[in-house]
Formats: structure tokens, C-alpha cells, sequence
């Protein structure tokens, strides 16, 4: 495969760490890894933002942060202090987690409030919205997806990776066909290999949330 074709696909990735033990060692090796392999985003929970913004710095790599995660049903107030912070110490992405709670007691007003609140906070950065679709009726997922783009998000996102299951091509279809081409749809939790990167992506996903970015790339190159 041609190194630019490589790099093109690499560019879906986020490199992805937000496993709660997750040691100082182990972000320093994650960003590392970005940098070999010129991955989109770092994404990491709030704690470790500071630090990735400095070894990211000029590198053109985005510095990600996860916001209510992984639950989404701390209150708007703490998402908003949380991605402030974020943003303050060198987040230029966010990924929220949407109040699935809310949205399945169809307290649409609360779950749209959230999402608008959390995106007046990140700007003028872009919000990716984690719907947890694993959770939700085909119904709900679309029904989310819509208050997501109406909220002002960038992008709608399939799963923390952190609940019952993770992204499936159906969703993203479903996603996909839901948002159409103005938003962006992240495909996250159980991509474990280039043939499921691969796969989310025909069926619609422009940015895969992995951690397993490195082996990804790996089965790529030695396809070429």
C-alpha cells in the first residue's frame, strides 16, 4: 500500500487510552504511538489532558477528552466544568456521553439542554455525542442522533466501549443514514482489528475510536 493511502487511513484513527488505571508510562507511550503513526486524536480522560497537550504539542495531533464518562448521567454542570477545564488545559476535541437515563425517560429537553451546553463550552471546538447505542432501541438511537445535530455536535458516536457492547455496522448504517453527510459519525468499542476498522468505515463511519490503533495499522501494512 502507497504511504499516502496509509497515511489517509490512519487519519480515521483515534488512539484511544481510558482505562482508569492507566499509568503516566502508559500516555507517555500512547502519544508516542500517535506520533509514529500520525493517528487523528489522543483521547484520555481529563486527568491526563495537560500532559498530552505537552507531548502533542506541534505534532499536529489532536489532543481528545472524555467527558462524563463512562456513565453520561452526572449532571450538565459537571460536564460543562469538566470540558472548560479541558479545553483550559489543551483539549481541542471532546467526546460526551449523552444522559441515557434522560433520553430513555424521554426527557428530551434535559438530553438537547446537555449536549447545547457542553458544545457552548468546547467551542470552538468540535463535540462528538456518545450515544451508547448498546442501550438504546433503533428508535432512540435515531431519536438521539437528532437531538445531537440539533444541539449543535459535530458528531454522533456509537459507544464508550465501557457498557454492554460496542459499535456495530447496523448502527452505523443507521447513524449514517439518520445525520446524512452534515455530521460526522465515530464508530467506537470492540474495533480490534483492520477488517472491522475497515468495514465501519464502508458502512458510513468517518473516525474509528480505538485502542487498538498500532495493530490496526500493522495487519495494513502488511497488506500492502
Amino acid at each position: 500500500m502507497k504511504e499516502s493511502n496509509l497515511l489517509k487511513f490512519a487519519k480515521y484513527i483515534d488512539h484511544t487510552l481510558l482505562k482508569p488505571e492507566a499509568t503516566e508510562a502508559d500516555i507517555k507511550q500512547l502519544c508516542s504511538e500517535a506520533k509514529d503513526n500520525n493517528f487523528a486524536t489522543v483521547f484520555v480522560n481529563p486527568y491526563y489532558i495537560k500532559l498530552v497537550a505537552k507531548l502533542l504539542k506541534g505534532s499536529g495531533i489532536n489532543v481528545g477528552c472524555a467527558i462524563g464518562f463512562p456513565t453520561g448521567a452526572v449532571t450538565t454542570r459537571t460536564k460543562v466544568l469538566e470540558t472548560e477545564q479541558a479545553i483550559n488545559d489543551g483539549a481541542n476535541e471532546i467526546d460526551m456521553v449523552i444522559n441515557v437515563g434522560a433520553l430513555k425517560s424521554r426527557n428530551y429537553d434535559y438530553v438537547r439542554n446537555d449536549i447545547v451546553e457542553v458544545v457552548n463550552a468546547a467551542k470552538p471546538y468540535a463535540v462528538k455525542v456518545i450515544l451508547e447505542t448498546c442501550l438504546l432501541t433503533d428508535e432512540e438511537k435515531v431519536k438521539a442522533a437528532l437531538i445531537a445535530k440539533e444541539a449543535g455536535a459535530k458528531f454522533v458516536k456509537t459507544s464508550t466501549g465501557f457498557s454492554t457492547g460496542g459499535s456495530t455496522i447496523s448502527d452505523i448504517k443507521l447513524l449514517r443514514k439518520t445525520v446524512g453527510e452534515e455530521l460526522g459519525v465515530k464508530a467506537a468499542g470492540g474495533i480490534r482489528d483492520y477488517k472491522t476498522a475497515k468495514a465501519m468505515i464502508k458502512a458510513g463511519a468517518n473516525r474509528i475510536g480505538t485502542s487498538a490503533g498500532v495493530k490496526i495499522i500493522e495487519e495494513l501494512k502488511r497488506k500492502a
